[in-house]
């Protein structure tokens, strides 16, 4: 009889834990996209593009940049050209660079079997001019094309919690 008891609290804890960490859960992504790359090949047309709606621009939102690369990536960095673009605005480019690896060697990402995992700031408390559509465009801007041993990378915006 004790051990019932002892088996019912046990898994009264348990599900009560799992709500509790479930709850918490809770995201202000407005958008979270990630695109595979075929055969781990990052080419200049293969770009990352995503359209968000602004429904108020007086919010503050982070923009990131997020890269998964196998440990066979010949480079301990990256560049990006990052696009932005509002509906019927004038589209705003810049170039960003990311080390991925110290000097050694030693991969700067976290690590889950083959693949290293990244996730870059673009853009931090930035407010949109105004409410409407922006398209997102991020390309690789390296020498080779395709780069070699991408995984998969993507654009995640969300909102600033004030």
């Amino acid at each position: 009889m004790k051990q019932n008891k002892s088996l019912v609290f046990s898994l009264w804890s348990i599900a009560l834990l799992a709500v509790v960490l479930w709850s918490g859960c809770t995201t202000n992504n407005v958008t979270d996209l990630n695109v595979s790359m075929d055969q781990h090949r990052w080419s200049y047309i293969n770009k990352v593009s995503a359209t968000v709606d602004i429904k108020d621009p007086a919010k503050a939102y982070n923009i990131f940049f997020r890269l998964r690369h196998t440990a066979d990536y010949r480079y301990s960095n990256i560049y990006i050209l990052f696009h932005l673009k509002p509906a019927g605005g004038k589209k705003v480019t810049r170039r960003y660079g990311f080390k991925l690896a110290q000097a050694d060697g030693q991969w700067l990402g976290s690590g889950s079997g083959n693949l290293f995992t990244y996730t870059f700031p673009l853009l931090t408390q930035y407010r949109f001019p105004a409410a409407g559509k922006y398209e997102l465009v991020m390309e690789q801007n390296m020498r080779d094309n395709p780069l070699q041993e991408i995984s998969d990378a993507g654009i995640t915006v969300s909102t600033v919690e004030p």
